[in-house]
């Protein structure tokens, strides 16, 4: 390819060329005005003769994946590459994809990684939180111009439906797992949520207020962008209320379930639970709980709760084991992590993604990006520190306010160190795979993470189903 020049005019930052260095097969590329999108053309021998008067093209439409926008627009950047993609994104979302992987095999090996049983934050317990904060980031980069609001809301809702089907698909019991060949489901004991469809009902409610609730105003500072999209803070304060008054506002009474949960209840054993008090947070009397065993109903809540590691519940802890001779009633009782209640606050992250998002659409020079990124990461690791030392305690599976805040603020500043690797000093020898993981997150998360791989590879076995690949190295059931 040959040789061409690009000359920056700081009234309008466009980006002109030299019509006379230009060659046959050159690039041209508009950047981004204030009124402006990035546009690309090859150079060819009928356009050349003519090359400022000439169409230019737009960027073509990028591939979705975990975390995308889904929006009208897609994600573009000076530094993000060939395939104009801010790559820091991609790099964010593949780290999360990797980070999910290696909790997922090595947990159960390394137990200090693996989810908390309870209260507390372990390494395993950020995944989550990351994928809701770059939904957010997605969004605002997705949304930035919007030709029409109806046409944006019919795709983020048909996006959102894609994603919950896709979730009951997956964990809603259809598939049994590794050392199981069957398959099916009982409608009557299906499970409503799951991580998919937390991850939809956050994108939808986040993608409505991008589309719907930001001003007009001029952003040239860090409070004009508040004003700026005032709504949408005005939402997640709402939403965060909500939240915290049902949580410590419920009245939560005493409760019954049945072991085993599929036969009849005359030949299972019944176990109550005494409760009869508000505002707690332990593992059977929180008002998470509560709501959706009242609203989905308990038999479609997930059956293996993560307090079944903890040392109420397990002579093994923190690894799944025997019960202990003296374990409370509500060990068994199945217990969703991804439900109602606690959803409400993994929308709050993907709010806190947006502002971030917000600010790459606003500001352009990197240390400003930088600065607005480490002030309020800094203040909610500070907040979410403090509320657990004061006893509203960092737990996963209630997404308890104190949790949001620290994973978002660990994001936020996750998001800043790669920017600067990647987009500000240059560091991208390393990227390749993690750039692949990121743009193929979703893919990933269905062949790793939800087993479809492994039920895929124990299918094809020898004269017994014992005999399968799995079982080789060492997965699969023993005979």
């Amino acid at each position: 390819m040959g040789s061409y020049q690009l000359i920056r005019e700081k009234k309008d930052a466009r980006l002109r060329w030299d019509p006379q260095q230009l060659q046959l097969g050159d690039i041209i590329v508009e950047g981004e005005g204030k009124n402006l999108s990035p546009r690309i053309e090859v150079i060819t021998s009928d356009a050349t003769s003519n090359l400022e008067k000439s169409p230019i093209s737009p960027l073509s439409t990028l591939p979705k994946s975990i975390g995308d926008h889904g929006g009208p627009h897609s994600h573009r950047s000076k530094t993000g590459g060939g395939s104009g993609r801010l790559l820091s994104l991609d790099i964010f979302r593949g780290i999360t994809v990797a980070l999910m992987i290696f909790v997922e095999y090595a947990g159960g090996i390394y137990p200090a990684i693996n989810h908390s049983p309870w209260d507390g934050i372990t390494l395993a317990d950020f995944v989550m939180p990351f994928f809701l904060f770059i939904v957010g980031v997605s969004l605002a980069l997705g949304y930035k111009n919007i030709p029409c609001r109806l046409t944006a809301t019919g795709k983020a809702i048909h996006r959102a439906l894609k994603l919950l089907i896709l979730g009951l698909f997956l964990q809603g019991g259809y598939f049994h797992g590794i050392k199981n060949l069957t398959y099916g489901v009982d409608v009557e004991r299906i499970r409503w949520m799951g991580i998919l469809q937390r991850i939809a009902i956050s994108f939808l409610l986040a993608a409505m207020c991008e589309i719907w609730l930001k001003g007009d105003n001029k952003v040239n500072s860090g409070q004009s962008l508040l004003k700026r999209y005032h709504q949408q803070w005005a939402m997640a304060i709402m939403v965060t209320a909500l939240y915290l008054s049902l949580f410590y506002g419920l009245y939560v009474s005493d409760w019954e379930y049945q072991m085993p949960m599929d036969i009849s209840s005359s030949e299972a054993k019944i176990f109550t639970v005494k409760c009869g008090l508000r505002g707690d947070s332990g593992p059977a009397c929180n008002a998470v709980g509560m709501i959706d065993r009242k609203i989905l109903g308990i038999q479609h809540l997930y059956a293996r709760a993560i307090y079944g590691r903890s040392k109420e519940c397990s002579v093994n802890s923190p690894n799944y084991g025997p019960l202990p001779v003296d374990a409370p009633s509500w060990c068994q009782a199945p217990f969703d992590p991804e439900g109602l209640l606690s959803s409400l606050m993994a929308i709050v992250t993907c709010f806190i993604g947006l502002h971030y998002g917000h600010i790459i659409v606003h500001f352009k020079d990197h240390k400003v990006r930088i600065q607005q990124w480490l002030v309020p990461s800094s203040c909610l690791v500070l907040l979410g520190v403090t509320c657990d030392c004061l006893g509203m305690h960092a737990n996963k599976v209630l997404y308890s306010f104190s949790y949001m805040c620290i994973t978002a603020g660990s994001a936020g500043f996750l998001f800043t160190a790669v920017y600067m690797m990647v987009d500000v000093w240059g560091y991208r020898h390393w990227t390749t795979i993690l750039k692949w993981m990121g743009t193929n997150a979703l893919l990933i998360y269905i062949l790793v993470s939800c087993n479809i791989l492994p039920v895929l590879l124990q299918g094809f076995y020898w004269r017994r189903p014992e005999n399968n690949i799995l079982t080789v190295i060492g997965v699969g059931p023993k005979k």
